[in-house]
Order: C-alpha cells, then sequence, then structure tokens
C-alpha cells in the first residue's frame, strides 16, 4: 500500500494546478476587465475561456489516455499547465492572453479524466474511494494556495495580475519532475500490451494479479461507448456531473471577491474572504474523504444536497437584502456541504462507474459534461448579475433549485462503496 499512496499522491497534484487553474482567476478577474476595458459579454467570455478550453481537453482525454497510456498523457498535463503559466503572466495584449488561459483549460479537462482514473485503477476496493479523493483534497488545496496567493500579491502594484497567473509555473516544473517516478497504470497495460507487465505493476503495487477470468475481460479491445449495456452508467455519470455544476460551485469560485463586492464588503475584505471559503473547501473535502468509503457515496450526496439547499437560500435573501453582515458563514456553510458531499463524490464515481473496457471513455464523457456546464454557468453569472436589480438574488435561487432537483436523481444512484471495479459493471447493468 506504500506504492499505492506514493503514486496516487503523485498523480493527484494534477488536481492541484487544476484548482490552482480553476480559482486564480478569481483574484484577477476584476483587474484584466479594467485593463482591456471589458464589458459584461466579454468579461464573462475571458473567465470562460479557460472552461472551453476544459471541456476540449476532457473530450480528447479518454480517446488520448486510451491509445498512449495513462503516465504520457498526465505528464503532457503538467507541460500545458507550465506553458499556460508562464503565457498568461507574460502577455502583453488579451487575445494572447485567451491563448494561454485556453491551453490551461486544456490542461484541466484532460487532468479531470486521466487523473482520477489512474488513481482508481492502482487502488484496491476497500481504499479506493479515498484514494481517488485525494485528487479532491489536491483541487481544494489548490483553490486555498491560489486564493492565499492572490492575497498576497494584491497590493503589488500594476502588474499583480502576471505575478497571481505566473507562480503556477513552479508546482507544473515540481509535476513534471515526479511524474517520471509512477509506472503505467497495470489496468491500462493488461488492456494493450500483455498481462505479464500488468502483472508486474500489480506486484509493485502489492495487490493480487488478475484472475483468469479477470485477464479475458482486460484483454477485450476497447468497444464502442454508445451501447445498450452502458446507457445507465452513462446517464448517471452525465446527471451527475450536469447537477454538480447547477450548483453553482464554479461561479462561486470564480466570482468570490466581486460576490462579497455586491454585498458591500470592501475590496481588501473581497480578496481575504475568498481565503476562509478555500479553507473550507479542504477541511470538509478532507471529511469527506475520510469517510467516503465507510459511509458510502450516496449518504453523503444526500446529505450535502439538504445543507446546499440551506445556504444556497440564506445567500439568495441576503444578496437580496443589499447587505449581510452572515454573508461570509452562508457562503462557507455552503461550500462545506459541497465539499463533503459533491465535490468529495464526483471524480471518485466518474472513475469507477465505468467498466474497465470502457473507463476513459465513459469518464470522459462525465468530465465533458461537467465543464460544458461550468462554462456556461461561469459565463453567464456576470450578465445576469449586472443585469439588473437583485440579479445575485435570482441566481442563487435558481441554484437552490437545482438542488432540489439533485436531490431526487441522487435517489436513484447506485452505491458502489467497497465493490472492485470488476464486479461494479454488474450492478449498473
Amino acid at each position: 500500500m506504500k506504492n499505492v499512496w506514493k503514486f496516487s499522491l503523485i498523480a493527484a497534484l494534477g488536481g492541484f494546478l487544476f484548482g490552482f487553474e480553476t480559482a486564480v482567476i478569481s483574484g484577477a478577474e476584476q483587474i484584466i476587465q479594467k485593463l482591456w476595458q471589458l464589458d459584461a459579454f466579454w468579461h464573462g467570455l475571458t473567465v470562460s475561456i479557460s472552461l472551453i478550453g476544459t471541456i476540449v481537453g476532457a473530450i480528447v482525454a479518454g480517446r488520448f489516455s486510451e491509445r498512449y497510456g495513462r503516465k504520457p498523457v498526465l505528464s503532457a498535463i503538467a507541460l500545458l499547465y507550465l506553458l499556460s503559466a508562464i503565457g498568461c503572466g507574460a502577455s502583453p495584449f488579451w487575445s494572447l492572453f485567451l491563448l494561454f488561459r485556453f491551453l490551461g483549460g486544456l490542461a484541466v479537462g484532460i487532468s479531470s479524466v486521466v487523473g482520477p482514473v489512474y488513481i482508481s485503477e492502482i487502488s484496491p476496493a476497500k481504499d479506493r474511494g479515498k484514494l481517488t479523493g485525494l485528487f479532491q483534497i489536491m483541487i481544494v488545496s489548490g483553490i486555498l494556495v491560489a486564493y492565499c496567493t492572490n492575497f498576497l500579491f494584491a497590493d503589488t502594484g500594476d502588474h499583480a495580475w502576471r505575478y497571481m497567473l505566473a507562480i503556477m509555473a513552479l508546482p507544473a516544473g515540481i509535476f513534471y519532475v515526479l511524474l517520471k517516478k509512477i509506472p503505467e497504470s497495470p489496468r491500462w497495460l493488461a488492456l494493450h500490451r500483455n498481462i505479464d507487465e500488468a502483472n508486474a505493476v500489480f506486484h509493485t503495487l502489492g495487490q493480487p494479479a488478475l484472475t483468469q477470468t479477470q485477464q479475458t475481460e482486460n484483454t477485450r479491445h476497447s468497444p464502442s461507448l454508445w451501447q445498450k449495456k452502458y446507457y445507465k452508467p452513462i446517464a448517471f455519470a452525465v446527471l451527475l456531473a450536469f447537477f454538480n455544476q447547477m450548483t453553482g460551485i464554479n461561479a462561486i469560485l470564480y466570482y468570490a471577491p466581486r460576490i462579497f463586492e455586491i454585498a458591500g464588503f470592501e475590496a481588501q475584505l473581497s480578496y481575504l474572504q475568498p481565503i476562509f471559503i478555500g479553507g473550507t473547501n479542504v477541511v470538509f473535502t478532507f471529511l469527506g474523504m475520510s469517510i467516503i468509503d465507510k459511509f458510502g457515496r450516496k449518504k453523503l450526496l444526500l446529505t450535502g444536497a439538504v445543507g446546499m439547499f440551506i445556504f444556497l437560500m440564506l445567500t439568495a435573501f441576503g444578496l437580496k437584502s443589499g447587505h449581510s453582515t452572515y454573508l461570509l458563514f452562508y457562503i462557507i456553510g455552503f461550500i462545506g456541504a459541497f465539499a463533503l458531499s459533491q465535490g468529495a463524490v464526483i471524480w471518485v464515481f466518474l472513475a469507477e462507474i465505468f467498466p474497465n473496457e470502457i473507463r476513459a471513455k465513459g469518464s470522459s464523457l462525465g468530465s465533458t459534461t461537467h465543464w460544458i456546464f461550468a462554462a456556461i454557468i461561469s459565463w453567464i453569472f456576470p450578465v445576469i448579475v449586472e443585469g439588473g436589480e437583485n440579479g445575485g438574488f435570482y441566481i442563487f435561487l435558481f441554484y437552490g433549485i437545482m438542488v432540489v432537483l439533485s436531490f431526487i436523481f441522487i435517489l436513484f444512484l447506485p452505491e458502489t462503496k467497497g465493490k472492485t471495479l470488476e464486479g461494479i459493471d454488474e450492478n449498473t447493468n
């Protein structure tokens, strides 16, 4: 198990960069809007261009990781993060900035598929939830660090936004170097090379070799995803990814300082308060990961939905009042409920619900759905908020209604706790 944890932690560093790339724009977005004199529409595009790249990345991730393997694709992701960080920090004009933000999003999209899939494929069934959950822990840790560096650079002058974005080059370089120490996924090796090589990696991981039946199943060529027998896991993955974004989580992470300014807080406090949001995200994600294999995915999702609805409603009516002293606590409450449930479960579920032969393709579809709606939500947020009186109230009210619908959907989800990857397929057919 020691090697499993080590390799999982290294692969999960892609999640750290994922989280950093996702949240760092929150500190720079208002500065950039003023610098390039962007209206609400083009400003929304500037923030969401990374998410458009993420959609493209999620679409191609399954095909690339099936063809070239999980490890080489992870290395390519590290280089994309490095290029994006340096390019964004040095961009002299808006269109070039958009290009490098797009490349960062491309890395996020591929990472959101390949990272959790790799970890799930090297993990034993009893610990797969918490091990795959390392990716989510790294995501929220990256978000917290991004908020902290944004706060530290906020008063460094006209080029503060460049420092905020360029600092990501450091962890990206470390990620690339450490990836040289991990093996290829044994389940990918079983599908694309030979069983002996796969079983050698299982031995390194301290896990038993594949049985004769599993060897037969794993040597099949990767079939088409769009077959009737796969429709149920496809529906579960797509709808869970859809509702994950309909809670408004990414809009809150991207526009946190703006939300607090809308509520009447001073600008400097608006940069400080997201750090509390990021810290809450980390704490409750750790809590979710520690209990996911004990309580299961479904119970966490249902419990979290109740908490999210309550705090979204409090946030909505707090914004409607024009100023709410307790707004920070409402948003922290929402973040805690999300991190404990949707945040803890989403990448674990997408990486395990599909059978081995289509896991990368299926996870890619779920991740693509996730990022399409993340882009939509993030693009329209400033348009709605700036479009009229009480825009903040109406958009948070909408998020709350979507959480109610997600609760109903979750009731129909299968529980995957404690099942082997080979065994989960039997529960979804």
